[in-house]
Formats: structure tokens, C-alpha cells, sequence
């Protein structure tokens, strides 16, 4: 029997399918891609029509090594990669980079990890489809251009470390301009007149006027025009109607349905569905096609007839609307209709279940209704009252979901009215007006950003996820919860002839995880609008995601494509680096009636804050507060920066020390508000705490404060030396043998264990040992380091970017000396710097030619 090595791109996803397949087949996993974009300036060759340099990532050597091993022993290699764009690279650089021979190579697609599905697979193999894999390396060349020359241009005009990207900047430029629409919203209210009457037997009657009044004195005029009137039954209607299901999961309603339903962040939900496929429970999960296939329709059918009966079953096709959607693939459904339950944990049981409802419902009948609406007149007015009630007839599809609607799923029905007859005359209760404001447009969640994105054509089915996740991490959004404000209202009540007014009150503005753009996001967002109004339109990202597709169809050159985009692009970049101004952080808002001294708003290190004073007016010590959730620099009002500066430079005593007695002062600095305990008078340095997150100087009470110096405590002991956990300047940390290491959001220093601290520091330690490219024993303060930018020179505090075709590893201490000196700031370059450097390089490039040449040469197809 030959030898068959099945290579994909997960290990879960490879111990799913080696047990389908006999001995004869060994399944390996490639663990994602094995070859990227390298880091630096020179990874694409613009000049020669846009050529990608790629390297065998680091971490992957091995793996390449090993995967090549097996391949070179086997007789077939199979590229089982995911069905799309992302998959399709995954094998074509795997088939690069383990130097596979066409005729030995097959390349098998599926949509789900059955027995069945694989073995169709096999005898249905195909060759590596190269218009995908351009499409997706367009995306990823673009992604990398825009990326690469927006961010410096940010460093520059804005603040340094911020970063660009094509798709994560419109997904920002959505949420700053959803917040500044609701900024701007002035609420407006009006009256809504209920009625409630009573009926036989303690039942009552619910009813409401179709229309509002504006004003109170309108609505009061209404109900002193039902003073004494008769209310009567004027016409009874019943209409039949129905509900059909929705179709089954794409992508994006997967993660929107999730997040409605289960309360599932959209990262959440992908790896959850990700291990629901890769355990062959459920089809693949990045599709935008609402499509089944035939053999999923007919047990979905089955699996309908046998557990509701043949009435509830009703075949449907589904129709994508999306130009875009590959109608060959599949919506997301089970792999096996009769499993009700599957998955490892709880939420991969309930994502499952969601699923499995979803797909069910959609090939089950519609739901049969009768809506009845009971029109009730007044003897007073020809104003007509109406109660509503709907009745089900026949569940059909409701039996077993129903779509999230935003409303109460609880109210998927109003329920039956009671007996009515018409000319009936009906006892009022109560007839009340009650003030009713209009409501700002919606914070968006993470699902509703997802839905809104797809509409706008806006990234692809694998793009949401990390793309929410991104601008999160990089500080732009922030998804929390938030209270609401008190709020007057205004209701008046008719009620035995006489009517009342009373003033009541109401929580408006509460938000539940929803997305926040920061200061930060702001400002980028009007740097970006203003110089690059095309790259983060949204109609122009929606063009470049058709010309994607248009490149996985073969209907568009890839290099023409990306140079069509690039020209005009870099010209941007050029004129906005060489003419822009830099972007103002600051705003003033006024003078502090006081002192007279200005107070300013601005962007800091640390984030938001108003200043009150500064050197420049004589101001020794400034006076700084942080601003609050929910204020920004540009609409933060005199009165709200008072308020913030309230708790004086001299800070707010909260009371003395109960073992001390050293009195605990809360204060607000440059870097936001702490808590000081003692002082120099005392004798003893004083100590410092910074105030946790949710904590005001203005509200925080002495037991809180005591709470925040129980830290730094010692979690225990590794290998004899202590382990102290703490909050310093930049967060919660652990501290181990003269080292810190940050503590994750997720760990609370009061709390950390000694395992947990141990796991931050080896996951730390490990992270900085792969960091290290070289280190020499001839000066142990230079090192080569793997930067976030490529490969760089530390050498003490001065980090020298290598140069342009530099191989790391092969550089000597006295090469690495002499690129430092060449690079020293505003000192002359030492005697034969320059030439050093240069010789370096040419070293460097003859090494790496040489290197390239022997492994061309040494390269040879895997079978002849």
C-alpha cells in the first residue's frame, strides 16, 4: 500500500480525521501558516510589480522540518487544509515551503469532518487553486502596505505606538462616529396614553391610543375631554397570519445570534464553533452562504418527521443575498441532525444547540397565527383606543426557535384578548399620559458592529472576529457596562373622573457591554478622515473587498490590482508626511474662576486628563484629574473639569491609619489619583497606591483605601526568593528575582495564587528567550533582538534598526559595534564607521546570497 501523509492546519482538526482514515494515512498538522511576511521594510518588492519575500516563521522550523521528513518518505501528499482563501495559502505555502512535487501532491476540500465528507474528499482531489490563493495574498500585501506606511505617519503626527489598518480603521471610524451622533442627540419627549379596564371575573383589558401628543398640555387635554365619557367596543377584527423561520447560520449571524442570545463575544464564539468543527460536529464556520445541501435537507427532514411529525416539516431553499457568497458552500448546521447535544463544555454544548435549533427551524412549517384588534370608542372624542392580542394557531417553527428580535423573547406573543363583543361597554380603571422620550441611536455591540460591517461589504466571514479583537487590544474601543443617569418624567392619570400629576423618575442611558471609542480613537479617526478620506471610506473598503473577490474568481490580476491601489496611496503617505501638521491633543476649555488659571483637556501617556495651570504661567505644581468614563477631550464642559479638580493639590484626607496612625490623603497626580499613607514629617519615606479601576478620589472611603495598601503582599516562593504581587504605575504586576511581570486582566493581585504567578512568569520568561536573536559575551548590554518591527540592535538604552538585507545570526560583535556607531545620536560617527558598515552589509548580503544559492542549489523535487 502506498504511503499517504495528510497534512492540515490544526492538531484538533488532525485527531478528528486520522480516526476516519486507515493506517496507511498519517495526519499531521502544519499548526497555521508556516510561512509569513516577514517584519521589515524590504518583505515586498514594490518595484518588481509588488514580489512578497517570505520566511519560514521561527516558531515553525521544526514543524517544516519534521513535516518534510514525512513528506520525502511518503508516496502521496494530501493538503487538507480549510475550504477558503486562508486554507488555500496555507497549502500553497506548504507546498513551497516543503519543496512538494506537483504529480505526488493532492489538494482535498471539505465542509465538514465526517467520515463520509472525507472520503469524498479523496476521490474527489483537485490541484492547489491559485486564483485563491492571489486573492488572499493580495489581501495580505495590502493589509501590510497600508499598515506599514499609515503607522509611522501616526508616530509622528499623533503619538508613538499607534498603529492603522484598512479594515480596523473604518471599524473605528463607525463606533467614534456612532458616539458623536449620540453627543449630539437632544432628546425630545411626548405623551403615550394607555387605558386599562376592568372586565368579568377580575380580568382586565389593556389598550393604547395609535397616536402621541407633544406636549403636556395636549395630553391633558385629552384626558379632560374623557372625563365621563363612555368607552365602548366599536369593532372587533381577526386576520390570520404567520411567521416564517430565518435561514440557517452564516458567519456573521452566527456571531450576532451568539452574542443576542448566549451573551458570546464574536472571538468567543469562533473558537467555540472552531472546536464544534474540528470534533466533526458542526460544518464549516466561516461561510456567508445560507445554502443546504441536499443530503443535509434530507435529514434535517428525517430527524423533523421523526421527533415533531410530518406537519411541522416544510423543505425551504434559501437565497444568499450577498453578491459575494459562494453559493457551493454550505450555511453552518450540524453534521448529524439526530445529535441534539454535542461539545466538551457548557458553551460548546449551548453554541451547538443554537445551532442545531437554527438549522432544524429553518426546514420546519411556519407558524399560524390569528391577530385580533379590538377598536374601542370614545363617547367624548372620535380618538379611537386599540387593544392588540395574537393567538397561535399552530407552532410550526416556533416549537423550536425563535430569531432574536431585540425585544423579550418572552413577548414572541401578545397574547389572547378575552372575550369581546362588539357594542359592549367597557369599565375604565385608569386612563393615563405618560412622558416618553425619544432615544439616541444605539451604541453598537460586537455582534451589532459585525451586522453592520457586512452590510456595508465591509471584510469577509474570517475577518470579523480579529478585526473587533484588534481594535480593542490597541486601545481604540473599550466593551463595558455602564450605568445609566436618573432621568424626570412627567404622568398624568385619569382615574374615578378626577385627574392627578405626578413627578416620577427613570434610569436612561444604561449600556450593557457595549463598544466605547476612546480619546485616542478620536483623535486618529479625524487624522485619518482628514488625509486619507479614501483609505477609510466605507464604500471604497467595500470596492477593494469586491476586487478580492474578483482576483479569487480570475477575473482580476492580483499585481495590477494592488498598483492600481498603491500609486495613489503612497502619494497620500508622502504629502501628509511632509506637509500635515501634528495633530493637537489639547483643548482648552476655560479659566478656573479661582485662581484665573487656564484649564486644558489633552491626551496623555496615560490617557485623558484636564491640567490646571502649567510652568509656563508660574505654576509650580499643576494640578491634574483623569477624565471619567464617558467624557472626552472635545465636549468635556467648564463646569464637569471643576469637578473633576475638586479634590484640591493638597489632597482629600480620608483618615488615619488604624495601626499607625499615620493619616491616608487621596490625591490626584499626572498619572491619575492614589492614595499616599504617612508623609516625610513622619520621618519614613511614605508609601503610595494608585486607585483601582472604578474608583473616584472623590468617592473612595478610608476602608477602601486600607484595601489598596494590602498590596504588595507575598503570593510565596520559587526556589527560596519571594514572589510579591502589586499595582505599580502601569497595572498590576508580579515581582520575582529583580524581574516584573505585568499580570493579565484577568488575575487580581489581591487574590493571584502562587501557581498562577509562576504560569505569568515562565509564559514571560519563554516569550523573552524567543525574543533573543544573538547575545555576545564580549558586552553583555548588546543584543540582537526580534522587535515588533523585525530584527533590531539593543545596545544599552540605543535600539539601531538593522540594515536592509542584514541576516541577524551572522552578524559578529564588531559588525554589530560598527552599525551602532553609524547610528549614534548627534555624535560624529567614529573613524571607519561608515566603511565597517558598509562592509557589514556586503558580508551580510554575500552570505545571504551564498546561503540562498546553496539552498537552490541543494533543492531538488521530492521525487523524480
Amino acid at each position: 500500500m502506498p504511503k499517504n501523509l495528510v497534512i492540515v492546519e490544526s492538531p484538533a482538526k488532525a485527531k478528528t480525521i486520522e480516526g476516519y482514515l486507515g493506517k496507511e494515512y498519517t495526519v499531521k498538522s502544519s499548526y497555521g501558516h508556516v510561512r509569513d511576511l516577514p517584519k521589515t521594510d524590504d518583505a515586498i518588492d514594490i518595484k518588481n510589480n509588488f514580489t512578497p519575500r517570505y520566511e519560514i516563521s521561527e516558531d515553525k522550523r521544526e514543524i517544516v522540518a519534521q513535516l518534510s521528513k514525512l513528506a520525502n518518505e511518503s508516496d502521496v501528499i494530501w493538503l487538507a487544509t480549510d475550504d477558503d482563501r486562508e486554507g488555500e495559502a496555507i497549502s500553497w505555502h506548504l507546498y513551497e515551503a516543503l519543496h512538494l512535487d506537483r504529480k505526488d501532491t493532492r489538494r482535498i476540500v471539505f465542509r465538514e469532518i465526517t467520515k463520509s465528507a472525507i472520503q469524498k474528499a479523496i476521490q474527489q482531489p483537485r490541484n492547489i487553486d491559485i486564483d485563491l490563493v492571489n486573492a488572499q495574498q493580495a489581501r495580505r500585501i495590502l493589509d501590510r502596505l497600508v499598515g506599514f506606511e499609515l503607522s509611522p505617519i501616526l508616530w509622528k503626527k499623533i503619538k508613538s505606538g499607534l498603529s492603522a489598518g484598512r479594515v480596523q480603521s473604518v471599524a473605528v471610524r463607525l463606533i467614534v462616529e456612532r458616539e458623536r451622533e449620540i453627543i449630539r442627540f437632544k432628546p425630545e419627549s411626548e405623551y403615550k396614553i394607555t387605558a386599562v379596564f376592568n372586565l368579568d371575573k377580575g380580568k382586565e383589558l389593556q389598550a393604547e391610543l395609535p397616536k402621541r401628543f407633544k406636549t403636556e398640555a395636549e395630553a391633558e387635554a385629552f384626558l379632560q375631554c374623557c372625563i365621563g365619557a363612555t368607552f365602548t367596543i366599536a369593532n372587533l377584527e381577526k386576520k390570520p397570519a404567520k411567521k416564517s423561520p430565518a435561514p440557517p447560520f452564516t458567519t456573521s449571524t452566527l456571531q450576532q445570534e451568539a452574542s443576542n442570545k448566549l451573551r458570546f463575544g464574536v472571538s468567543q464564539t469562533m473558537r467555540l464553533a472552531q472546536k464544534l468543527y474540528e470534533a466533526g460536529h458542526i460544518s464549516y464556520m466561516r461561510t456567508d452562504s445560507v445554502n443546504l445541501s441536499d443530503e443535509a435537507m434530507e435529514a434535517a427532514a428525517n430527524a423533523i418527521k421523526k421527533e415533531y411529525g410530518e406537519a411541522y416539516h416544510q423543505p425551504r431553499r434559501y437565497k444568499t443575498k450577498s453578491e459575494s457568497a459562494q453559493e457551493a458552500h454550505e450555511a453552518i448546521r450540524p453534521t448529524d441532525f439526530s445529535r441534539k447535544v454535542a461539545g466538551d463544555d457548557r458553551n460548546e454544548q449551548r453554541l451547538y444547540e443554537l445551532i442545531w435549533k437554527r438549522a432544524i427551524a429553518s426546514q420546519m412549517a411556519d407558524a399560524k397565527l390569528e391577530r385580533t384588534t379590538a377598536s374601542i370608542g370614545i363617547s367624548t372624542t372620535p380618538e379611537i383606543l386599540e387593544a392588540t392580542g395574537e393567538v397561535i394557531l399552530f407552532d410550526g417553527f416556533l416549537k423550536v426557535y425563535l430569531e432574536f428580535s431585540g425585544e423579550e423573547e418572552d413577548e414572541e406573543q401578545k397574547g389572547m384578548l378575552p372575550p369581546l363583543q362588539v357594542g359592549q361597554v367597557l369599565d375604565l380603571k385608569h386612563l393615563k399620559a405618560t412622558e416618553r422620550f425619544s432615544r439616541p441611536p444605539a451604541r453598537y455591540t460586537e455582534a451589532s458592529l459585525v451586522k453592520k460591517l457586512e452590510e456595508l461589504g465591509i471584510g469577509r466571514p474570517s475577518t470579523y472576529a480579529p478585526t473587533i479583537t484588534t481594535i480593542q487590544e490597541r486601545g481604540y474601543v473599550v466593551k463595558e457596562s455602564r450605568e445609566g443617569k436618573e432621568r424626570p418624567y412627567t404622568e398624568l392619570t385619569l382615574q374615578q373622573n378626577t385627574i392627578s400629576k405626578a413627578q416620577k423618575t427613570e434610569n436612561t442611558g444604561a449600556e450593557s457591554m457595549k463598544l466605547f471609542p476612546t480619546d485616542l480613537a478620536m483623535q486618529v479617526n479625524d487624522f485619518l478622515v482628514a488625509h486619507f478620506p479614501n483609505i477609510i471610506d466605507y464604500s471604497f473598503t467595500a470596492k477593494v473587498e469586491g476586487e478580492f473577490d474578483h482576483i479569487a474568481e480570475g477575473k482580476t490580476q492580483w499585481q495590477k490590482m494592488l498598483e492600481s491601489f498603491y500609486k495613489g496611496f503612497h502619494h497620500q503617505v508622502e504629502d501628509t508626511q511632509n506637509n500635515a501638521d501634528r495633530a493637537s491633543t489639547a483643548r482648552k476649555i476655560g479659566i478656573d474662576p479661582t485662581t484665573g488659571k487656564e484649564i486644558i483637556a489633552r491626551l496623555g501617556r496615560y490617557g485623558p486628563y484636564v491640567q490646571l495651570g502649567s510652568e509656563e504661567d508660574g505654576t509650580e505644581k499643576p494640578q491634574f484629574a483623569s477624565l471619567r468614563k464617558g467624557q472626552f477631550i472635545e465636549t468635556i464642559t467648564l463646569e464637569e473639569a471643576l469637578e473633576l479638580l475638586a479634590t484640591p493639590r493638597e489632597g482629600r484626607l480620608l483618615g488615619y491609619h488604624p495601626e499607625s496612625g499615620k493619616e491616608m490623603v487621596v490625591r490626584v497626580g499626572k498619572y491619575g489619583p492614589y492614595v499616599q499613607l504617612g508623609s516625610e514629617e513622619d520621618g519614613v519615606k511614605p508609601q503610595y497606591a494608585s486607585l483601582r479601576k472604578g474608583q473616584s478620589p472623590e468617592k473612595i472611603t478610608l476602608e477602601e483605601a486600607l484595601e489598596l495598601f494590602k498590596l504588595p503582599r507575598e503570593v510565596g516562593q520559587i526556589d527560596g526568593k519571594p514572589v510579591v504581587a502589586a499595582i505599580g504605575r502601569f497595572g498590576p504586576y508580579v515581582s520575582y528575582d529583580k524581574q516584573f511581570f505585568s499580570l493579565p486582566k484577568t488575575l487580581d493581585p489581591l487574590t493571584v495564587t502562587l501557581d498562577e504567578a509562576k504560569e505569568v512568569i515562565e509564559k514571560k520568561r519563554k516569550a523573552d528567550a524567543e525574543k533573543v536573536i544573538k547575545v555576545f559575551p564580549e558586552d553583555a548590554s548588546i543584543r540582537i533582538l526580534n522587535g515588533r518591527w523585525g530584527p533590531y540592535i539593543e545596545a544599552g538604552k540605543q535600539n539601531v534598526r538593522l540594515p536592509k538585507g542584514t541576516e541577524p545570526a551572522l552578524l559578529s560583535f564588531d559588525e554589530v559595534k560598527a552599525i551602532v556607531a553609524a547610528e549614534a545620536p548627534k555624535t560624529e560617527p567614529k573613524a571607519g564607521a561608515k566603511t565597517a558598515a558598509k562592509s557589514t552589509a556586503k558580508k551580510t548580503t554575500a552570505a545571504k546570497t551564498t546561503k540562498s544559492a546553496t539552498a537552490k542549489k541543494t533543492t531538488t523535487t521530492k521525487k523524480k
